[in-house]
């Protein structure tokens, strides 16, 4: 799978297509230039890995047991190749991860089941329900990658401790239609002690021309 890297120091963000996007799709839609102040001035680098989508999630092909295997590849490898590559070009500690759509999601899943290595998780429109993609199947390995599920029922304390560390924004539109599993989410963090910023943005807001400002505004600088 490919990847683009976008500057040089700073802190690292690992960055997700929506869905069925390709690694090159931020920088097709003008995100990369949205943080283009961040980049020249060593605020930021950011790590944009391909999709799987057509794979996992979104493979109707396939039964969603499998789908649920393949996205478990594919988490394994941003965990042990994307992750480590990072590090090795940038020691910077801190690690945001983000995404648009789908791409909020693997942000989010990637963060909410991994929180010790993840520092800020910023979901730009996201719907972090999976079982939109398995037709309502559920079993143990759909559930293992639903934040909708798994976060109801964390009683994990290390794994709590962590969240709480952990900067989470969860970023959508009034309007939009998956605002209701957002606020669901919020809800279901705060349920458990875990603070989050749910920000709300005037209208649909599920596009490329708002997710430029949101990325913009919740990304912050860190030297």
């Amino acid at each position: 799978m490919d990847l683009l890297v976008f500057g040089h120091a700073g802190a690292r963000m690992l960055v997700y297509p929506s869905s069925m996007g390709k690694f090159f799709e931020w920088e097709d839609r003008g995100m990369v230039d949205a943080l283009s102040e961040h980049l020249s001035r060593g605020w930021l680098q950011m790590f944009c890995v391909d999709s799987v989508d057509e794979e996992s999630w979104y493979a109707k092909w396939k039964h969603p047991a499998d789908r649920a295997w393949r996205q478990t590849q594919y988490e394994n490898y941003v965990l042990h190749e994307v992750l480590p590559l990072s590090r090795d070009i940038n020691p910077h500690p801190y690690l945001i991860t983000t995404g648009a759509s789908f791409g909020a999601y693997h942000a989010a899943d990637l963060a909410f089941r991994y929180p010790w290595t993840v520092n800020r998780m910023i979901g730009l429109s996201g719907l972090y329900d999976v079982k939109e993609n398995t037709e309502g199947y559920n079993d143990a390995a759909v559930y293992a990658h639903d934040p909708s599920q798994y976060l109801v029922h964390e009683h994990d304390p290390h794994r709590l401790d962590a969240l709480r560390r952990m900067d989470i924004i969860l970023a959508t539109g009034q309007d939009d239609a998956f605002r209701a599993n957002n606020e669901y989410i919020s809800r279901a963090l705060w349920d458990k002690g875990v603070g989050n910023a749910l920000r709300l943005w005037d209208g649909w807001a599920h596009d490329w021309p708002w997710w430029r400002q949101m990325i913009q505004m919740y990304v912050g600088g860190h030297d």
